[in-house]
């Protein structure tokens, strides 16, 4: 048998499990860096699938690895499982309609992408026992994506170090290689400490923590016409200093994220933040605290290892959808505004194949997006990054929602519970298993693998946060 033949039949012959994980861990829907009742569920289902569990990786109480085999190669999957805050949906509903309101949802997918990934180890670990294959699957248990950046942790600790070829995906709207990298992302606090005063009587004896944070928003936006286009700056206040306008607020927080293509870049605009937020102190008269939360890098796709998952997935193919899906499919597409429905075509504009499939009516991506080295950086982030500085990663994209589907939203967590994404998650299971059992068995391309990857990295791993930052938990 063939190793295609034996992952579609070794996936197939579990699917039904599979679907009952990803449907569980949506249920859970928990905070990153605290899926305590979805990484239990995952290590069970690791051991009952044979694998041996190491848990609290990292200082991380729902980080764990799940390994099989010993010896070279090291063949790891990357699984997560964290959902977003205020996108609880009713699965497969078309309509928006919370299941627990202002609760989690699953508007980014991670309960397929964890459940798909075990999927892919499972079945490269049967391949390995019935065809007596030297070397090492694991399966990384890997917390807090959306927040908390666990693979970042993972990573400055030396968990990745070992790795020969790492393989994952991400739910989405289309059948792809992943040829992008991502933007760098640092999160930083900035907490100003002022003087309170009665804001009426005698406002020149306060010092108003509030005002340095609006100065520094004011001076950061002049910044963003001064940084590189790509970059990316954003805010939110998480401390405003009271609720009452008559006292000058003593204290005040600002939480920035800092993206950038390259970690240097990010690096430098931080340090321009910084003496933007110094500024602000110092014409406010408060003090000023400055916090690294936490941050990623940049992802590399490892073009040897993405070319093989390319070859997996056209050999695979794309999804099966039937009439239901398709119904479900246009339905969530109805509650789609027009400026999102046009820009999916322009997203794709690049892909004919794909906008004709839409233009005839197509509601689903059925078909396989051809190989295209397109270069460039997505605007997003993701800890990935940091996985792929250490050791030769690749990734697809599997359509599990609708196409045109706009990400962290509740038709995500509609859809990610849901046959469509059922179906998606055995294809992404199948190709990435495929994939790595073409590279377990190829010596020449590891290597190959391995010399893209140093040429890329610059030498080595250099983790963006400090050398004493613990994982916020």
């Amino acid at each position: 048998m063939d190793k295609k033949e034996f992952v579609r039949q070794a996936v197939e012959a579990k699917q039904q499990l599979f679907n009952q994980i990803s449907d569980q861990i949506w249920q859970f829907a928990e905070a990153g860096m605290k899926e305590y009742k979805s990484a239990e569920y995952l290590e069970k289902a690791a051991a009952d699938q044979g694998f041996s569990v190491e848990t609290g990786v990292a200082g991380i109480p729902t980080a764990f690895i799940a390994s099989y085999g010993s010896g070279k190669p090291v063949i790891a999957f990357l699984g997560e499982f964290d959902a977003l805050p205020g996108l609880s949906q009713k699965a497969a509903c078309p309509v928006h309609d919370e299941l627990v309101p202002g609760a989690y949802g699953h508007g980014c997918g991670h309960n397929c992408l964890g459940a798909a990934a075990l999927a892919a180890a499972s079945a490269v670990k049967e391949y390995m026992i019935q065809n007596n294959v030297a070397g090492t699957v694991r399966y990384y248990g890997c917390p807090g994506e959306e927040y908390g950046s666990a693979k970042a942790f993972m990573a400055r600790d030396g968990f990745f170090d070992d790795v020969d070829a790492c393989f994952t995906w991400h739910p989405g709207d289309v059948n792809r290689a992943w040829v992008s990298s991502s933007l760098a992302n640092l999160s930083v606090f900035f907490r100003f400490k002022g003087r309170t005063a009665h804001a009426a009587a005698a406002p020149h004896l306060g010092r108003s923590a509030l005002d340095s944070c609006e100065l520094m928003s004011m001076g950061v936006n002049y910044l963003r016409e001064h940084i590189i286009p790509e970059a990316r700056v954003h805010y939110a206040y998480v401390d405003v200093g009271g609720k009452a306008p008559n006292v000058v607020q003593d204290h005040a927080a600002v939480h920035y994220f800092i993206r950038a293509p390259k970690v240097a870049q990010m690096m430098e605009i931080y340090e321009r933040i910084c003496d933007v937020a110094r500024g602000a102190a110092l014409m406010a008269g408060t003090q000023l605290e400055i916090q690294i939360h936490e941050g990623l890098s940049d992802y590399i796709p490892n073009i040897p290892l993405t070319k093989v998952m390319q070859k997996a997935l056209e050999e695979v193919g794309a999804p099966v959808f039937d009439e239901e899906d398709k119904k479900l499919a246009a339905a969530i597409r109805e509650s789609l505004t027009p400026d999102q429905l046009n820009a999916v075509k322009a997203r794709y504009a690049n892909i004919p194949e794909l906008v004709q499939r839409i233009e005839e009516g197509a509601v689903l991506c059925d078909i396989v997006v051809p190989y295209q080295e397109v270069g460039g950086a997505m605007s997003g982030s993701t800890d990935v990054g940091d996985a792929s500085y250490c050791a030769p990663t690749a990734q697809i994209n599997m359509a599990t929602e609708a196409l045109g589907t706009p990400g962290h939203t509740w038709q995500v967590t509609a859809q990610s519970c849901s046959s469509i994404a059922h179906k998606g998650n055995e294809k992404a299971a199948q190709v990435m298993a495929l994939a790595a059992l073409y590279a377990m068995e190829d010596a020449d391309l590891l290597k190959e693998a391995r010399e893209y990857l140093l040429k890329s990295n610059g030498g080595g791993y250099k983790c963006p946060m400090p050398a004493d930052l613990k994982p916020t938990l």
